[in-house]
């Protein structure tokens, strides 16, 4: 039996320059200086950074002083607010190299040059929806690095695979908007910094599905707001936590709507695009880092009359997380670029495949390098263990591999469709 080939479901035609992913000029500056900044700055600071939070304790939030430090660095070397275009002068594709850099240390770098979850999602929709009172109050601090924020979608009682399944309610009253909810895994509001967060809520139950969600943006020091608990990530605490938090009777003026009532579903899809693959770049620099360690400990270690980097089976793996590696950064890259040329509804389908594949390379890849460290592997005298932890969270936040996977497949039915 011959079976054809259903050229309806291929692309149409390919665009050359669409293959063209070689950073510019500006990207290449910016990678040079970005790489000496974490070699002379940022892994030195990390021993200070991790004493401070073990000598202030799990449930103290507030920023070791060495962040600081860092940000100044950074903001005289220009890698400030490089992940929003609008502001850096770059491309997403640009960015996505930068942003991988920055994940070879994914609890300094990323602040330190103002690329921070979830301040980087949020600075994008004030900058693409915010009225020009709400930038003036809000998106200038933030870009300026003297504020942070929170962003509280997801729901305790609720699936949050499905954003249109919230149950928190936003309700008109007057001149103002009246929310009542419970969220968790607000990411960002234990930190003392957080001065808003981002709520999304129901406005109108009775609209259609994906019109009856809307966004708000709520001061945490409003009556009503309660932070309830920092949720750890497999037992550990980030500084910035990732909170449940009550909203009793939270009043707030109409004019603190983010674009206008039922646009809600429709921005956070626009929140999400771009900053999923800043979370897969970052990821890859983990990978990365975590393959440096891995050959690095299998070319000191000996066992069995050889050093590991002998033994053929660590070898394997070493060989083939380098091509795990390099195959998740092309995808993350063409993604970068189709966000680039064709928007991000474009790049939906791309992103949705980087979003499953690279927390599982980064997962396969640190895995083999807790195995080749043995005992330390699973210790915090290196990074892997939290790295692990991290990126297995991964496959759940921003849409977990189920809902992409769902994606890529319409994608590719809707093509055989045509």
């Amino acid at each position: 039996m011959t079976h054809s080939v259903n050229t309806s479901a291929m692309p149409a035609a390919v665009d050359v320059a669409s293959l063209d992913l070689r950073p510019s000029a500006r990207a290449l500056e910016l990678r040079e200086t970005l790489v000496d900044f974490m070699h002379t700055h940022v892994f030195p600071a990390e021993h200070d950074y991790e004493a401070y939070r073990a000598q202030a304790g799990a449930g103290d939030s507030t920023l070791p002083p060495v962040v600081e430090a860092l940000k100044q660095e950074a903001r005289s070397r220009e890698l400030w607010n490089l992940f929003l275009p609008a502001y850096s002068g770059i491309s997403q594709l640009d960015y996505a190299g930068l942003a991988e850099i920055t994940g070879w240390s994914l609890h300094l770098a990323p602040e330190a040059t103002n690329g921070q979850a979830p301040d980087t999602g949020n600075m994008e929709l004030l900058h693409l929806f915010g009225t020009e009172e709400q930038q003036c109050r809000w998106l200038e601090p933030l870009k300026d690095g003297t504020i942070r924020s929170a962003f509280s979608m997801t729901e305790v009682e609720v699936a949050s695979s499905d954003a249109t399944n919230i149950q928190t309610t936003i309700q008109r009253d007057g001149d103002d908007y009246v929310i009542n909810g419970r969220k968790w895994w607000t990411s960002g509001a234990s930190d003392p910094r957080c001065k808003f967060l981002i709520v999304m809520g129901k406005t109108d139950p009775e609209a259609v599905t994906h019109r009856q969600q809307s966004m708000v943006l709520v001061p945490t020091d409003t009556p009503g707001v309660t932070v309830v608990r920092d949720v750890p990530v497999f037992g550990r605490h980030d500084q910035h936590g990732h909170c449940e938090v009550v909203y009793d009777n939270v009043r707030v003026p109409v004019s603190n709507i983010l674009g206008e009532e039922g646009a809600g579903f429709a921005i956070a899809q626009a929140r999400l695009g771009p900053g999923r693959i800043h979370h897969c770049m970052r990821a890859l620099g983990a990978s990365e880092r975590a393959l440096g360690l891995m050959v690095s400990r299998a070319q000191s270690r000996v066992a069995f009359g050889k050093p590991l980097a002998e033994q053929g089976v660590v070898q394997a793996q070493i060989a083939e997380s380098r091509i795990a590696i390099d195959q998740a950064r092309l995808l993350c890259q063409y993604a970068s670029k189709i966000t680039d040329e064709h928007g991000n509804k474009a790049a939906a389908p791309y992103v949705s495949a980087a979003k499953v594949s690279v927390p599982r390379v980064a997962l396969d890849v640190i895995d083999r390098a807790i195995q080749v460290h043995g005992g330390a592997g699973v210790s915090d005298d290196v990074p892997l263990a939290a790295m692990y932890g991290w990126h297995r969270a991964m496959r759940i936040f921003d849409g977990p591999d189920e809902v992409h996977v769902r994606t890529i497949a319409k994608a590719e039915l809707r093509k055989s469709a045509q």
